[in-house]
């Protein structure tokens, strides 16, 4: 599954992907392809980039368009 969003998420904070790789404890290019769609994103993961990001998993996983947490 492409994650458009987190890319989105993580440019909109000005980081980079070794940066969100670090917070998770993962190498940069596990969490490129968890951007690209090439490997899917553990559920742990979704979590927390959304707690990290204050917003909805489901904002993440657009299945809204709003990214409020409700």
């Amino acid at each position: 599954m492409y994650l458009r969003r987190l890319r989105d998420l993580r440019e909109d904070h000005d980081l980079k992907q070794k940066d969100i790789a670090k917070l998770l404890g993962i190498h940069q290019t596990v969490y490129s392809r968890y951007e690209r769609g090439f490997q899917n994103l553990p559920l742990e993961f979704l979590v927390f980039l959304a707690d990290y990001y204050n917003v909805s998993t489901d904002y993440i996983l657009e299945r809204t368009n709003s990214p409020d947490m409700k």
